[in-house]
């Protein structure tokens, strides 16, 4: 039984949980319904800049629009307001409609700014949040229809893009899903990796968030599998980084890694483990993530507050600070805080949020920038809405430390 927290930890923890709750529904969510709406073609923009001036030549990617859908249903599982119900609908309405071969099944990767395809790959990385964004819909608004497609995509992955011998999934296939000639796009082309941590890490998260409203037992095999890989190929028990680029066979090509995406995996296995109900796998992935976490915080962590971005051979190779690393810290120190009670993850967590709002956010357009540079100084040159650039870390970053936060209170 964990300890219960002290007075002052539950001064900590309430003042996150306000501050996470009002930058949520006051901040992030207002720029995601109102500047980044496509009143013209519908939908949302597929690219803004900083100062609000879109560029129609941009795609409008599968990843930004099913992670927007992700946003307003978990937004609205929270707080159920008819603006947060309507924006989802028009999320669904493009992802279900849109972005769907209606031929081939699965997820187109782009569109263009009318909606018309413009890269037909099936990219797993993008097809893994499609199941995400379904199972979220799902759990917000108990959809028949979104959970009957999540189970269709499910199947299709299995049979396409799945690795029955060696565990995982590759990073992509063609429209029809053969293998021949396809190109992966989040990384690793230049290495002729088949397999990459990030594609696999947002597979098992998909997993995670399907098995919550699909028991199907073939699908809690696969998420079991997924841990396993994660623990026994994607990690490095010597390190405790998660490796980024390998072959078919799970052999390392690469010798770099992200803090952001250890500090994320960190929590995401623990989820996984949680939602199968192991409780002897549960205890052994808390262990594997307290030891990532510490790594992270030793090693990443800078004096400013922020994560850096790269790691190389134990130290920080690119100190440059994106938003999603700084989001996925204040939720994974919170995780670790709950784990082990030590105060130096609770007061990681604060100080990554001290960051966000005094650096991150943008108080004259909304939402969060792209990237601080090592100077303090945002980089203004990095968009505010792209096919990468999105709500679904800072909202869900917020929605996490309001869970985590109330968690902790009643313990």
């Amino acid at each position: 039984m964990k300890s219960k927290l002290s007075a002052s930890q539950l001064t900590i923890v309430s003042n996150l949980k306000r501050r996470s709750e009002a930058h949520l529904f006051d901040h992030i969510l207002p720029f995601w319904s109102g500047p980044a709406l496509d009143r013209e073609h519908g939908g949302w923009m597929g690219w803004l800049s900083n100062d609000l001036k879109p560029d129609r030549r941009q795609p409008k990617g599968l990843v930004l629009n099913t992670r927007i859908l992700w946003t307003f249903a978990a937004a609205h599982r929270v707080r159920q307001e008819g603006q947060y119900h309507e924006l989802a609908e028009r999320a669904l309405e493009w992802v279900m409609e849109r972005f769907w071969d209606r031929q081939h099944g699965g997820a187109y990767w782009r569109l263009d700014d009318t909606g018309k395809v413009r890269d037909d790959s099936k990219q797993v990385y993008g097809q893994s949040f499609y199941l995400y964004a379904l199972a979220e819909y799902h759990l917000a608004f108990h959809s028949p229809t979104a959970l009957a497609r999540a189970g269709e995509l499910f199947e299709l992955l299995e049979r396409h893009t799945h690795d029955p011998a060696n565990g995982g999934y590759f990073e992509a296939r063609r429209r029809d899903w053969s293998s021949a000639g396809v190109q992966a796009q989040v990384g690793g082309g230049e290495l002729n990796a088949r397999k990459s941590m990030n594609t696999n890490l947002h597979v098992l998260e998909a997993l995670t968030s399907l098995y919550r409203v699909w028991r199907e037992p073939r699908l809690a095999g696969r998420l079991r599998e997924m841990i396993r890989v994660f623990r026994d190929k994607i990690l490095d028990a010597r390190t405790h980084h998660l490796h980024h680029y390998f072959d078919e066979s799970w052999n390392v090509l690469s010798d770099n890694y992200t803090y952001g995406h250890d500090i994320e995996g960190s929590w995401l296995l623990c989820e996984a483990a949680e939602a199968l109900g192991d409780a002897e796998l549960l205890r052994e992935v808390e262990i594997i993530a307290l030891r990532m976490a510490e790594v992270a915080l030793a090693e990443g962590m800078t004096s400013d507050g922020g994560l850096g971005y790269e790691g190389k051979s134990g130290k920080v190779v690119d100190p440059k600070k994106d938003w999603w690393p700084q989001a996925e810290a204040v939720v994974g120190y919170l995780n670790a805080f709950q784990l082990s009670r030590e105060q130096k993850y609770l007061e990681a967590a604060r100080r990554i949020w001290d960051f966000i709002e005094q650096h991150l956010a943008d108080r004259v357009h909304g939402d969060w920038y792209w990237r601080i540079n090592p100077d303090g100084k945002p980089d203004l040159n990095l968009p505010k809405v792209s096919e990468w650039k999105g709500p679904y870390h800072s909202g869900r970053a917020c929605l996490e430390v309001m869970r985590r936060a109330e968690l902790l209170a009643a313990a």
